[in-house]
């Protein structure tokens, strides 16, 4: 259990929330010191809609794989019903692992007893247990998990009085149609381990402000005058124009790029037939994994495998320069020479937000309410212009 009274200092900083324009950043400590990872396990990661993979991951019936959400380990299965199914990865016996590894069978089958489960929780095998009084199996059962699927991406939310996913992420579907995200074919994952805090990750991925100086490349693909950005309850939208020079993505040139970022750790790049998506795991105060997912409309012919792993190629080499970036911040943050800053009104609303629904989401938990987050009201977007 994490102990409130650690962080007074933090309630103080709760009390003012100045419009961006008079705003500082989120003092340094909150990115660096050891207790403010427990302190986003709680307060954040525990209470907010979680991605986990794509519905691919469970292509059949028996089918399950593993996670950990908050420092908790889950396994998502798909039931011999079809429908998807969240857990605790963890036996109502002795605390055991229900599977150490992604699997596919007919029941779960704790590793260290023996214990044995339906796909739907309910309990069905228990050895050794004929001795035992005032037992019902009904009673233990496997604790369920909330879990939502949104165009085949599916998300758990440990809180069990959470709001419904739709609630967070309404609004997307519409403004990014005709494109089809569940329309597209899973392709490939890619993980990358940073040695920055999880919030320094995010916060470089929510604005534009630093893309002429780290990432060039970029700057022929975006028409930067175009650039916005908006914000909504749980998030935010990054939107650019793509030049009309001929690009990966289309050959006439044209087009646009939707980035939008879930709080508090998801996000979708959406690029003409492509969409990539981002989860930002917190590891300890100081590291973070990232794991990239790639979807396209086509992934058979030889022209979308060329396209493909043009795609990739780039998208690696932008990464590369944002670890870099993000790993020389956090060695910043970890300095004497800094503790806040100031915001770009035009390039870093998206930062500003975030950092609100950093703050409200502590505010929440320190104050013991039990409660899923309740997000700041959204920016005004007037005062991106």
């Amino acid at each position: 259990m994490v102990d409130r009274s650690v962080f007074l200092d933090v309630v103080e900083e709760l009390a003012d929330r100045p419009a961006l324009a008079r705003a500082e950043t989120i003092p340094s400590a909150w990115f660096t010191e050891p207790r403010f990872h427990d302190l986003d396990a709680e307060a954040i990661f525990a209470r907010t809609w979680q991605g986990v993979g794509h519905e691919a991951r469970l292509p059949e019936e028996g089918s399950w794989f593993l996670t950990d959400v908050a420092g908790d380990p889950v396994v998502v299965v798909r039931d011999r019903t079809g429908e998807i199914r969240a857990f605790y990865n963890v036996c109502r016996h002795r605390g055991g692992p229900l599977a150490t590894a992604d699997g596919c069978g007919r029941v779960l089958q704790c590793e260290y007893h023996g214990w044995t489960y339906q796909l739907d929780g309910s309990l069905r095998g228990v050895p050794h247990w004929n001795l035992v009084e005032l037992f019902d199996r009904e009673d233990y059962g496997l604790v369920p998990i909330q879990v939502e699927a949104w165009e085949g991406q599916i998300f758990v939310n440990l809180d069990p009085g959470a709001a419904p996913l739709e609630t967070v992420l309404g609004g997307i579907r519409e403004r990014i149609s005709p494109v089809r995200p569940g329309d597209m074919q899973n392709y490939r994952r890619v993980e990358y381990d940073v040695r920055s805090n999880w919030k320094v990750y995010v916060e470089n991925f929510l604005e534009g402000y630093h893309v002429p100086i780290v990432h060039p490349e970029l700057m022929t693909l975006y028409d930067f005058r175009s650039y916005k950005t908006e914000t909504y309850d749980w998030y935010s939208l990054q939107t650019s124009e793509l030049t009309n020079e001929e690009n990966i993505y289309e050959r006439e040139g044209g087009g646009e790029a939707w980035y939008y970022c879930v709080f508090p750790n998801y996000m979708l790049n959406i690029l003409p037939g492509r969409l990539q998506t981002n989860l930002v795991v917190p590891v300890d105060h100081q590291n973070c994994r990232v794991i990239f997912e790639y979807f396209y409309d086509d992934i058979e012919s030889e022209a979308a495998r060329r396209k493909i792993d043009e795609d990739i190629a780039f998208a690696d080499r932008v990464q590369d320069e944002d670890i870099d970036i993000c790993e020389h911040v956090q060695r910043g943050l970890n300095s004497r020479g800094y503790d806040r800053g100031r915001f770009s009104v035009k390039f870093e609303s998206g930062v500003y937000h975030f950092q609100n629904l950093v703050r409200e989401a502590y505010g929440r938990w320190l104050q013991g309410e039990g409660k899923s987050i309740i997000p700041p009201e959204p920016l005004d977007p007037r005062q991106d212009e």
